[in-house]
């Protein structure tokens, strides 16, 4: 780290103007069951872009419009976006199952509305921050989920590539770390207290039981990030051997990650165009 590093603060990127959607789409009737559509200029067909917002998996800390500068920028670069959002643990029908349903649900409406928006879905990447990149990738690993979990789906929507940046895909190594920017207590309200009811609670929601998930994924983290240590992101991609690679992006924070126009986004924007020659 350099001596001079100062890293952003989230008043720094939400004092810029916020760019908005083309489009709103409701995937269910609670509030937060919505999607925001980022179409680019043109008649289509969009290499399309599943994204999905932290926060520490809680709604009062973060929602889908976080993303909206980062969606805004692929959206510059010709790529669609379908920003989704979810019930955090936080509101009625949030945590276990619900927050997963949640996120489940908004990826497979994406086919659904694929004809109408010109979205191509040949090969559709995820992207997701912090608790979000934990979602991401939690999609893209859904396939390999027991018939037996609650979570199950026959028909996943295939997703084909992964950028997570400061994500928490390890949940049980999260709820071990007091260090962690979210804390340890919004991982029990996420996924119950182990042992509590004979269910294994990290068994199909964290990602390390479900390896290997047959999808590449790219995991990009600052190396200066106070909310997620740099060791979950190591210890993490020992466990995930070759299907993940960490890119490490000094003198970098975790809002740097979602901010355009740092290093570390340009390395994620960088990861995703090249994900979908991949």
């Amino acid at each position: 780290m350099s001596d001079d590093f100062v890293p952003l603060t989230w008043a720094d990127l939400t004092a810029r103007p916020r760019p908005e959607p083309q489009a709103a789409i409701a995937y269910g009737d609670d509030p937060w069951q919505r999607v925001d559509l980022w179409l680019p200029d043109g008649a289509g067909p969009f290499p399309t872009v599943l994204m999905v917002h932290g926060g520490c998996w809680t709604t009062s800390i973060a929602d889908r419009t976080l993303m909206n500068w980062v969606a805004e920028d692929l959206r510059r670069d010709g790529f669609a976006v379908w920003n989704v959002d979810y019930r955090g643990v936080d509101r009625p029908g949030g945590g276990y199952p619900g927050t997963f349903r949640d996120a489940a649900a908004a990826a497979d409406a994406l086919r659904g509305y694929a004809p109408k928006y010109g979205l191509d879905l040949r090969r559709t990447v995820a992207t997701g921050h912090s608790a979000g990149g934990h979602l991401a990738l939690w999609l893209a690993a859904r396939r390999r989920l027991s018939s037996d979990s609650p979570l199950w789906c026959a028909t996943p929507l295939a997703i084909a590539h992964v950028v997570a940046s400061g994500a928490l895909p390890d949940l049980e190594a999260v709820a071990g770390s007091p260090d962690n920017g979210c804390g340890i207590d919004v991982i029990r309200q996420l996924v119950g207290v182990p042992g509590s009811d004979g269910r294994d609670v990290y068994a199909d929601t964290s990602i390390p039981p479900l390896l290997p998930i047959g999808v590449r994924h790219d995991l990009v983290n600052g190396r200066e990030d106070r909310i997620v240590p740099y060791r979950l992101a190591t210890d993490y991609v020992e466990k995930a051997g070759t299907e993940a690679v960490l890119h490490t992006v000094p003198d970098t924070g975790h809002v740097e990650l979602v901010t355009p126009g740092t290093k570390a986004w340009t390395v994620t924007k960088r990861l995703i165009a090249a994900a979908f020659t991949g």
